[in-house]
């Protein structure tokens, strides 16, 4: 693995910024240098002074006049519904079972799972996205397929095979038993293996019975330091029907509590409509609300209060993410400029600087992995993402008048998608300008696996 130094505008977080003139929360190199030795930051500062650190034979690249950042992160979206993206439906129910219950059935078949996993990186790797937690099928087939296709891109994933026994096709649906054997061996398998990260994985309480919310449980005692993930709180049918199959609970977030799934390294996905004893539970248990502000409008689903969450006097820990295939868009950036819409709508104000300190530095505390991702400091991976504000006719009109950094993040936040992203490295390497090379090595690497 060759040393780098890659030369360019360079952009980290050191904390959530306080406003728009917050200069202190971040770094900035105008004329920045980033080290790179074996996957890692070895340096960062201004480009003389990384110069000089450099061996001779160090290969730099120059992406000047481009922003260089730490890579986006993605805290929750659904790896089998990358088809299911731009369905046609009422609402979340409707969705679930017209599209994305007999799309996900497919994920049986290894081939296919196979198949869209080589698609699901690359359009991570286009859109600037080096980190995701994601939910598989109910299917073993699903997460082994996830989980391989990240070991070969080397990339820090989390993920989990999906747990649901009742409320759903025939074909999506394991048992209580099931769910914790193959979860249990997908964590065996996958887990710390590469930079995978296991999650456990009920779907939501509506499709678990209390004795599959049970095995829940039991996985998160003997596992710990594992993620657990699922939903919360998405629209008022979906409270209302889990409140009805669990009647002894309090509210939704209870449901959960009581079984031990509220904790700091779990990620509840939406949570728009919580009470304030919600709130208050999921504060106190230190685990994140994930906003998925393009799956809520177009659902429907209703308006995340992300700045009333975090100012409360007990603040809720919050992620954002795509929600793919609810989700209509793979990028962080038309992520954040729909949320950023959100809070206008409710009287808010999100600045451009805690946009992308959600998208780096706030995701990867929502996921408890600041110590390798989510900044450039120096020891981290490095993965990273290079920036173009100008990528387009219309976004190099309007850099012509563009003066400051915060106007600069803004103008990609609001215009920007995959056409802004000059490159994506992960553990330091080149990742999207090598997309056709990937995808085809990968493919063979299949095919000589079958014929062994």
């Amino acid at each position: 693995m060759m040393t780098k130094l890659l030369r360019g505008r360079l952009l980290s977080f050191k904390r959530a910024p306080l406003s728009v003139t917050d200069t202190d929360s971040y770094r900035y190199e105008s004329d920045g240098g980033l080290l790179i030795e074996a996957g890692k930051i070895a340096a960062i500062g201004a480009y003389g002074d990384i110069r000089k650190k450099a061996a001779a034979d160090a290969v730099e690249i120059d992406h000047r006049p481009y922003l260089i950042m730490p890579g986006f992160i993605d805290t929750h979206l659904h790896f089998p519904q990358m088809q299911v993206i731009a369905s046609y439906a009422a609402d979340l129910l409707e969705w679930l079972n017209t599209y994305t219950f007999p799309e996900e059935c497919r994920f049986v078949e290894s081939a296919h799972a196979e198949k869209i996993a080589a698609h699901f990186y690359d359009e991570l790797a286009r859109h600037g996205t080096t980190t995701a937690a994601a939910y598989c099928s109910v299917h073993k087939t699903s997460a082994d397929a996830y989980f391989s296709e990240a070991m070969r891109r080397n990339m820090c994933m989390v993920g989990g095979k999906v747990m649901m026994d009742r409320n759903a096709p025939q074909g999506l649906l394991d048992t209580p038993e099931m769910g914790y054997d193959e979860t249990r061996q997908v964590i065996a398998d996958w887990h710390g293996k590469g930079r995978n990260h296991v999650a456990i994985t009920p779907r939501f309480a509506i499709t678990s019975t209390p004795q599959q919310m049970a095995a829940a449980q039991a996985l998160a005692q003997e596992f710990p330091d594992l993620h657990i993930q699922t939903h919360l709180s998405e629209n008022h049918d979906e409270i209302r029907f889990a409140c009805e199959l669990y009647p002894d609970a309090i509210d939704y977030t209870d449901i959960y509590a009581r079984y031990g799934l509220l904790g700091p390294k779990s990620l509840f996905g939406h949570c728009i409509h919580l009470s304030e004893r919600e709130a208050d539970a999921m504060s106190e248990a230190g685990s994140v609300a994930v906003h998925c502000p393009t799956s809520n409008l177009f659902l429907g689903s209703g308006l995340f209060p992300l700045k009333a969450l975090a100012r409360r006097e007990k603040p809720v820990r919050i992620g954002v993410a795509t929600d793919i295939g609810g989700g209509s868009s793979y990028s962080m950036l038309r992520t954040m400029d729909e949320a950023y819409k959100i809070q206008q709508l409710l009287g808010e104000r999100l600045n451009p600087l805690e946009s992308y300190y959600y998208m780096t530095l706030g995701n990867a505390e929502a996921l408890s992995l600041t110590e390798s991702i989510g900044t450039l400091d120096e020891g981290t991976d490095a993965d990273l993402v290079v920036l173009n504000a100008a990528a387009t006719p219309a976004m190099a009109l309007k850099m012509d008048v563009v003066k400051t950094l915060p106007e600069e993040l803004f103008l990609l936040q609001t215009m920007g998608d995959d056409r802004a992203v000059a490159e994506t490295y992960v553990a330091g390497e080149a990742a999207k300008s090598n997309l056709t090379f990937q995808s085809r090595q990968a493919a063979h690497s299949r095919d000589a696996d079958r014929c062994l």
